[in-house]
This record gives structure tokens, sequence and C-alpha cells, in this order.
């Protein structure tokens, strides 16, 4: 057996494997990446949530993917830190029913999968065909990475060495299953890991002793990748994985304590070592959904615990906000944008603060509601104001590329959220104090319609607001087809209008001249935040530069 030549087959089976799933991640979000970010951002009650969390968990082959856009939603304040676990412990669960999906033999299966995506991929005209493709494509490379990790591993099974290993790991199980925990943070990938674990174990080379430590390890090394990687949004978006890593190490002790206790695992269903080990996996994320769910509301109390100052110092930000403008930082670029970023994230959060009520306020104005508004809209041109003069100063040192791209992104966001505070403040509230002054109601129908409107365009604004704190491009894609969705609103509100002042509806007369200004309004405001997205479009080439059909 030529080692070297195992471990240099193993290597590229396993990075296969990680671009595989990478690979139908990415081709889901594209191909239906709006029905991801709205599920996720409107999950509703626990048990729902929890179902919403796996199916796309096993839609996009990753439940740390499903953690970061919860993460976002949480930080814009459009998810409860009770529901988000409840999001995560469904997607750990959908995570594992893949492992479970993928340990079939389904090897005849690769060659059609590639074969069929792959020239879908290729060939189709429409976006989301080739996306689809995309995904498909990726499904067959990882049945393909799976066969090559089961031929690398071939070889092993004949090594001498292999019998002392598997003793020498069979008396500390507790390192095991650290070590297997590390491993798959190392990956980035619990469906890789877990996958890993499977093969060797089809291949007769781990028994089942040796496998359960090492699935605990992975559960709980699962837990560790989105942590790490949400480290450094605000306290909001850190809850969550906290949260799930803490249900998942908790979990993880209990099973370990019983595993440690010589208690017998032969009961679990299966008749291999691989099939056990699989089923342990999905039954050990299945009960801690069960668990997980009645205690939501508990763990979320516990994790405000553990950040009291934070917590704190959120709340005492909605009356008096402490810039995080710090000048010892200008000559630190790194450290000063990522100050820019937070005042930038700041300015979104006035925005949503100011736009949510404001059709309650023109329905029932008052001068002190309008005042309140009009005040959030000085502090915004104020935040504007610090945030540009201090990029200002930071471009006067010296950046990298990459860094002087992210300055003019950042001042660019916070231009956009003026301009868009101006429009509320300009505009929508001042249709609040035309009806102060005595302006005419509007109908029925053409509340509505503006109401639907509104409605539209203040999700966009808290996808702006999440993707200042997770860029990641399905919501930069989402806020765009959200653009087009406004558009088509904006299109069916006036020619309902028109209709109603044809056929003569007073209020609608009336309210004509309202009804339109609020309409352009909400328009302009939308292309405003929607702006935002481009940046992040243009890097992933999911941009066109015109909108025109090219000439003959």
């Amino acid at each position: 057996m030529n080692l070297s030549a195992v471990a240099l087959e193993l290597a590229a089976a396993t990075v296969l494997l990680l671009y595989a799933v990478s690979l139908v991640k990415k081709g889901v979000e594209a191909a239906c990446g709006d029905v991801v970010t709205r599920a996720v951002g409107g999950a509703g009650g626990r048990p729902r949530a929890a179902a919403y969390g796996c199916l796309i968990a096993i839609a996009l082959q990753s439940s740390t993917a499903v953690a970061m856009l919860a993460a976002g939603f949480a930080v814009s304040g459009a998810l409860a830190l009770d529901v988000g676990l409840a999001v995560l412990l469904g997607a750990d669960l959908g995570s594992a029913l893949v492992v479970k999906i993928l340990s079939f033999d389904l090897h005849w299966l690769a060659p059609l999968l590639i074969a069929g995506g792959g020239l879908l991929h290729l060939k189709a005209r429409g976006r989301k065909p080739v996306e689809a493709g995309r995904a498909v494509l990726g499904i067959g490379l990882l049945l393909l990475s799976l066969q090559m990790i089961g031929h690398a591993t071939l070889p092993l099974g004949q090594s001498p060495l292999l019998p002392a290993a598997i003793e020498m790991l069979s008396k500390d199980a507790l390192t095991v299953m650290i070590v297997a925990a590390l491993f798959t943070w190392g990956l980035h990938s619990s469906v890789a890991a877990i996958l890993l674990i499977l093969t060797f174990a089809a291949k007769g080379l781990l028994p089942l002793d040796v496998g359960i430590p090492l699935v605990l390890g992975v559960n709980l090394g699962g837990g560790l990748i989105a942590l790490w990687l949400t480290r450094g949004l605000p306290v909001d978006g850190r809850r969550l994985p906290l949260g799930n890593l803490i249900f998942r190490a908790l979990f993880s002790a209990a099973v370990f304590a019983l595993f440690s206790l010589q208690v017998s695992f032969a009961w679990l269903p299966g008749a291999t070592v691989a099939a056990k080990l699989v089923n342990l996996h999905v039954l050990f994320n299945a009960a801690l959904v069960l668990l997980g769910l009645a205690s939501c509301g508990l763990m979320a109390r516990f994790i405000r615990l553990l950040t009291p100052q934070n917590g704190a110092e959120k709340e005492a930000s909605l009356l008096a906000h402490v810039s995080a403008l710090d000048r010892s930082l200008i000559d630190k670029p790194a450290q000063a944008l990522a100050a820019a970023a937070r005042e930038v994230l700041h300015m979104g959060n006035l925005i949503t603060r100011m736009l949510e009520p404001v059709m309650e306020v023109i329905a029932s104005p008052t001068p002190e509601t309008v005042e309140a508004l009009r005040r959030i809209d000085a502090d915004i041109h104020r935040a504007h104001s610090e945030i540009k003069l201090f990029i200002a100063e930071v471009n006067r040192g010296i950046l990298t590329e990459e860094q002087s791209r992210r300055g003019i992104e950042l001042t660019e966001a916070a231009i956009h959220l003026e301009y868009a505070g101006d429009v509320v403040s300009k505009s929508l509230l001042r249709m609040a104090e035309e009806r102060l002054e005595g302006a005419g109601a509007f109908s029925p129908a053409g509340w509505h319609e503006l109401m639907a409107l509104h409605v539209a365009v203040f999700s966009n604004v808290k996808l702006a607001a999440s993707l200042l704190v997770s860029p990641e491009p399905v919501i930069a894609r989402e806020m765009v087809r959200q653009k087009e969705h406004v558009r088509r609103l904006v299109q069916e509100s006036s020619q309902s209008h028109l209709e109603r002042l044809r056929q003569g509806i007073s209020a609608s007369i009336q309210s004509s001249d309202m009804h339109l200004e609020i309409v352009r309004a909400l328009k302009e405001l939308n292309s405003l935040v929607t702006t935002m997205a481009y940046p992040r479009l243009r890097e992933t080439g999911d941009l066109l530069e015109s909108r025109l059909v090219s000439a003959a």
C-alpha cells in the first residue's frame, strides 16, 4: 500500500466533496433564493420555524447557510431569538436527513445527474434553469466524490497499522469527540465530515464504539462553524449560533455520558455500523428538535443573561446612541472600516424605525408623532455626515484595494440611506401634515393598495439592514427581486387609482394627489435601498449592465 497515493486520492475526493456541497448551495440560492429568504425571515411560530429550517437546510445541504441567514434577520430585528433558535434546530435536523439520503447506495445516479445537470447548466437560457442545473450537477459530483472516497479507503483495510490505531482511539473516546469537532469546524461542513466517517465505517474501518464519539463530535463541531462565522456580528446575530451550540453541547454531553457508562447502543436501527451511525446522527438531531422546541424560550432568556452588557447597551442605544466612530482608529483601516460599518447599520436601523410607523402616522396623524419621526431624520443626517468625514480621513492613509472598495461601498450606502430618510421626511411626513390640515381621507381600496406597497418596501428595508450585517448574495438577489415586485405594485396601484378617478369615486378624487405622492415616495425609497445590493451582485457576476435588449 502506497500511503502517499492513498492520502492524495483521499484529499482530492474530500475537496471534491466540499466543492460539490458548495455548488449545490449556490445553485439552490440562485434558483430560489427569494423563497429561502422569505421562509427564514418570516418563520412564524417555533414548530413552523423548525419545519422551515429543516426544509431549507435540505435544499441547501447546509445548516450553516441557514444559520447565517437567520443571524442577519435577527440583527435587523425581523427574527425573534426563540424563533431563530427553532430555525437553527430544524436546520440541523435537515442537514442530518441529507446525510441519511446520501447514505443510500446512489452511485448509479451520479453519471445521470452530472450529465443532466451539466447540460442544463451549460445550455439553458433562463437564469433559474441554469442555476437549477448547477445544483443538480453539484449533487452528481457529491455522489461521485463519495465513490472516490470509498475507492481511496480500500487499501487502508489491508494496513497493519489500522488495528493498533483503532484500539488506541477506543481507549480515549473524549479525545476522539473533541478531534472530530475540531475537524468538522476546519472543514466548515458537518455534512462532509459525517459522510467521511460513514464512508470509513461502510468499508469496515471503524467499529461502533469509535464511530459514536465521532458522530457526537461532528454534531458539536457543526455548532462551532456558525458561531465562528458570526463572531463579527452584533450581539443579536451572535446569540442564535451560541444558543444552538449550547443546545448541541448539552445534548452531546448527555449522550457521551451514557456512552462512557457503557450503555449499549446496539439497539440503534441498522444492519451495519455505517447504518447505525447515520441513524444515531438523525435520531440525535430529531430528539434535539423535540426537546429544543419546548425549551427555546428558556434558552433565549439564558443567552440574554450571558450577554447582559451588550443587551443593555442595545436597549440604551434606542434612546442615546454612542457612535462607533473612534478617531483613534483612523490609522488602523481594518478596524476603522468595521466601526464605519456599524454606524451605517445604525443608520439602517434608524430608517427602519422611521418607516415602520409612517403609514399609521399618515392615517391618524398628531403633531407629536410627526415631530418624533422628524427627530429620527435629524439623527440620520448627523450620522451620515459623521460617517462621510470619518471615511474621508481613513482614505488619507494607506489602504489595500479591497479596503478602498469597502470604504466607497460604505460611503455610498450612507448616502442612499440619508436620501431614504429625506424621502420619508419630505414626502411621506408632508402627507401626514396635510392630513393634519384637513386633507380628505383615502378610499378603502386605495388605502389597501398603499399599505401593501408599504409592506413590500419595508420588507426590502429590513433586507438591506440584513445585508449590511451579513453580505450574502442570496439577500442581495432577493432585494432586487423585491424591487421588481414593488414596481408591479406601483403599476397596478396607479392603474387602479386612475380607474377609480374615471368612475368618479369621491374619496379617490379628494386624495388623488396624496395617493400618487405616497406611491412615488415609496417607489423612490425602495430604489434607494436596493442600490445597496448592487456591489455584492457585481462581485458575484449576477448583475446585468443594462436592461436594454442588445441591438441586432
